[in-house]
């Protein structure tokens, strides 16, 4: 029995991306336990995961007895850096704390960590994420895809969902708000997301507005705009939970969002997707087939310099018609 730990800490987004390993480890490791350190707002994300057989969250406190055949760590956070360094283990691939920094275990990790700091090699970098953490780990990149796993609690919530508004399901398409903080400029202005829901109503779908508590603001503002031209805007709710929300995307035809944890739901959960790339690198997201990139004209001139500037022009950059294009494009 190969006994493995894996650290993926980061964003929700960054931790669902990573389950893509867990097929590839499985495949090399036939007779493997496999073990996940993340936090604790990801936990939700591996219910029902037939890969691993324990998950914890941080605070992690280190068996000094234990040891494990492989460690892997796909993080650089201080947090896992130096739980990679103090866990024992027999190999060690991803990254570590050298005098403060993020180094590598292993040549076959240098690529991505180097990446992160040389803006010219992130500019021409052609590798998706995913590439990246295979390459680390040293395992094969076969566009491996591992999904989130809903149960029948999570599916009831959507259906009752579903039943309360009265909602028509054969053309529903999901699109999400909202980005994280530490970059402006990734989500779509709400001018164009209006612009957007007024015409895809017009063309026959439902849509369901996502957000989360960030975004709730924005979430009662665009409801009472769309009220005004007597449209109802169906929401989530901003406090969802993790899985709560996976189920109501799970009831989408399609979605439509920019580069943030929905789209790394959608993409989970097998459902067509529509990603605007503002100021992120599209090279980056792995599309497995189902992810169709609208890329901003403007793009260049953002990434990666000035990733974390918000601009009016940029985030208003890519049309409604263009997105409504691409998902008429799309056999729901």
């Amino acid at each position: 029995m190969t006994k493995i730990m894996i650290i993926k800490l980061g964003a929700l987004g960054d931790v669902v991306r990573t389950l893509s390993i867990l097929p590839a480890i499985q495949e090399k490791y036939p007779k493997s336990e496999i073990h996940w350190i993340t936090k604790e707002n990801a936990l939700q994300l591996f219910e029902g995961n037939p890969y691993v057989k324990n998950v914890y969250s941080l605070p992690y406190n280190i068996d000094k007895g234990e040891k494990f055949d492989i460690l892997y760590n796909f993080d650089i956070e201080d947090e896992a850096t130096k739980l990679a360094k103090d866990i024992k283990a027999d190999k060690k691939f991803g990254f570590y704390s050298e005098s403060g920094f993020p180094a590598p275990f292993n040549l076959s990790a240098e690529y991505y960590l180097n990446t992160l700091f040389d803006d010219n090699l992130k500019k021409n970098n052609k590798k998706t994420y995913q590439e990246m953490m295979f390459e680390a780990a040293e395992l094969d990149w076969k566009k491996q895809l591992c999904p989130i796993f809903l149960n029948e609690k999570d599916k009831n919530y959507a259906q009752d969902f579903v039943k309360r508004f009265n909602i028509n399901t054969k053309e529903l398409i999901g699109i999400h708000m909202g980005a994280g903080p530490r970059w402006p400029s990734k989500a779509w202005s709400q001018e164009k997301i209006k612009e957007f829901i007024l015409m895809a109503k017009k063309g026959g779908y439902e849509l369901i507005l996502f957000g989360g508590p960030e975004e709730s603001e924005k979430l009662d503002n665009l409801a009472k705009e769309l009220k005004e031209e007597k449209i109802d805007g169906y929401r989530n709710n901003p406090k969802n939970t993790v899985k709560e929300f996976a189920s109501l995307v799970n009831l989408c035809k399609a979605m439509v969002c920019s580069d943030t944890f929905p789209l790394h739901v959608s993409l989970a959960l097998k459902k067509p997707t529509i990603g605007l790339f503002f100021c992120t690198s599209p090279d980056e997201i792995e599309d497995y087939g189902l992810l169709r990139k609208i890329v901003s004209p403007m793009l260049k001139d953002f990434f990666p310099e000035k990733m974390d500037k918000y601009d009016e022009k940029l985030v208003n950059s890519i049309s409604a018609e263009q997105v409504l294009r691409v998902l008429k494009a799309i056999k729901l």
